[in-house]
C-alpha cells in the first residue's frame, strides 16, 4: 500500500489521521541530508498535533565528533527534528496555501533533554499546537524512545 499520504477517519471522532512517508515530507520540507530528520510521520491530525519517527542509525554523520567512543544525538538536533515534524503538519494543515512557503524557528523555550538518545533508538517525536495566529504557530514537543521522555521543549515558528 503507498502511504504518501494516507487519511483515515477516526471512529466517532470526526477528525482526520494523516501519514507522510519520506516521499511526501520531501515534497512538503526543503531538508536534506544531513539534516533531515524525519523519516516518517505516522499520525498527524491536521492543524492539531502530530507523531513523526526518526530511526536513529550509527551512520548519522553526527556520531563521528559526537561522541566517537559513546555516540549520543544531540539535543539540539532532536528539538530540530521535532520543529521537522511541526513543520510537516504545518504545511499539510495549510495545504494549497503553503504553496511556495517554508517554516523558520522564532523561538526555542523551556528545553530538557531527560536521557541520551543513541543508535539504534526510535525516536518519536510528539509535536502539538498551543496556538497559531496569522503566521506564527506555537508547539510543545516530547521526544520519547521506547516510552521515555528523552527531551522536551516549546518552540515557535513563522511561516513565509
Amino acid at each position: 500500500m503507498n502511504m504518501q499520504t494516507d487519511k483515515t477517519s477516526l471512529a466517532g471522532a470526526g477528525a482526520t489521521a494523516t501519514v507522510a512517508d519520506i516521499k511526501r515530507i520531501l515534497q512538503l520540507i526543503p531538508h536534506r541530508y544531513p539534516m533531515l530528520m524525519v523519516d516518517r510521520v505516522i499520525d498527524m491530525h491536521l492543524d492539531s498535533k502530530a507523531v513523526g519517527i526518526k530511526n536513529v542509525s550509527i551512520n548519522e554523520p553526527f556520531f563521528q565528533g559526537h561522541f566517537p567512543t559513546e555516540p549520543v544525538m544531540p539535543g539540539v538536533l532532536i528539538v530540530e527534528a521535532m520543529a521537522q515534524t511541526a513543520a510537516v503538519l504545518v504545511m499539510t494543515s495549510l495545504g494549497g496555501e503553503a504553496e511556495g512557503k517554508l517554516v523558520y524557528f522564532m523561538s526555542i523555550d523551556g528545553v530538557r533533554f531527560r536521557r541520551p538518545v543513541v543508535p539504534g533508538d526510535r525516536l518519536e517525536l510528539h509535536v502539538e499546537k498551543v496556538q497559531s495566529r496569522a503566521n506564527v504557530w506555537k508547539f510543545s514537543g516530547k521526544g520519547i524512545v521506547e516510552g521515555k521522555v528523552a527531551a522536551e521543549a516549546t518552540f515557535a515558528a513563522m511561516i513565509r
